[in-house]
């Protein structure tokens, strides 16, 4: 069964309290964050204390720690500590401005066990999206439409038409390859209209969850990204339907008034799986 990712929040590495109270959030994941969310003065101090703080009991969240790139002075040391002492209490290792797969041949020979996430933030990696997603370390893609904002020069509209190229591009490549994707993030944390609006969209284009800045963002998140009772039950009755067709050797049922086929029951099934791992997680 598949974990969920509805729900994937940053918390700021530094910030020991807010690591805590995060072992009690209702967050599929969290993103652990030593890159924008921490100074650089705090940066050598916020990896030292990690492996204390991550060894917390943090449940079924998945634990992905977001590392400072390699061209800075300090992403080379967040690496081999994920392939050492971090080993164990870390889950996953989120590299920033993944442009191309060689990037994460870099990071994957520093850290040989855990499964690599890539940033997808500048006009390259959406060119080079595909080759990104076929990475064989390649567990999931997160998008930094904050920065691919700014790299595009583009600004804010409710429909994100400037993100919708590269959203494409992103989410193509991680369904080719069988790539977890998640959304990028939505800035006014106290607008709960339009967070809803764009994780329907987000939903709808076919991510797997968006990652949040704060908490309060969570319920939103966790709602729209999860299949709701009535697709549990029309799923259901599609399943149904089509198992007592196949009986009496037809290749079709008809629920609702609509023609279900294979490729519907497959799509059911997934909803249920998914309804299944939501409900697993939750207790």
């Amino acid at each position: 069964m598949a974990r969920p990712y509805r729900s994937v929040l940053y918390i700021p590495a530094a910030n020991a309290r807010a690591m805590e109270k995060a072992q009690n959030l209702p967050a599929d994941a969290i993103i652990f964050d030593l890159e924008d969310a921490v100074s650089p003065t705090e940066k050598a101090i916020a990896r030292e204390g990690l492996e204390s703080a991550l060894a917390g009991d943090y449940g079924s969240r998945a634990r992905i720690l977001r590392i400072n790139g390699l061209d800075s002075e300090w992403g080379r040391d967040d690496a081999l500590a994920c392939g050492g002492q971090l080993n164990g209490v870390v889950d996953a290792v989120l590299v920033p401005k993944v442009n191309a797969a060689a990037d994460l041949d870099l990071v994957a020979g520093m850290v040989p066990d855990l499964p690599l996430w890539a940033m997808m933030e500048t006009p390259v990696a959406m060119l080079n999206a595909a080759e990104i997603a076929a990475h064989p370390r390649l567990e999931g893609m997160v998008m930094g439409t904050n920065d691919l904002a700014k790299e595009l020069n583009s600004r804010f509209r409710p429909d994100r038409l400037p993100m919708q190229a590269g959203l494409g591009l992103c989410l193509l490549a991680a369904k080719a390859h069988g790539k977890v994707i998640v959304d990028g993030v939505y800035n006014a944390f106290k607008d709960d209209d339009g967070l809803r609006v764009e994780c329907e969209q987000g939903r709808d284009m076919g991510f797997d969850g968006k990652t949040l800045i704060h908490p309060a963002q969570l319920s939103i998140a966790n709602e729209c990204f999860a299949p709701s009772e009535t697709e549990i039950e029309l799923a259901r009755r599609q399943i149904d339907a089509f198992e007592q067709a196949m009986a009496l050797g037809k290749g079709v049922a008809v629920v609702d008034g609509k023609i279900v086929e294979n490729l519907h029951v497959v799509t059911a099934r997934k909803t249920i799986e998914r309804a299944d791992a939501i409900a697993a997680m939750a207790g």
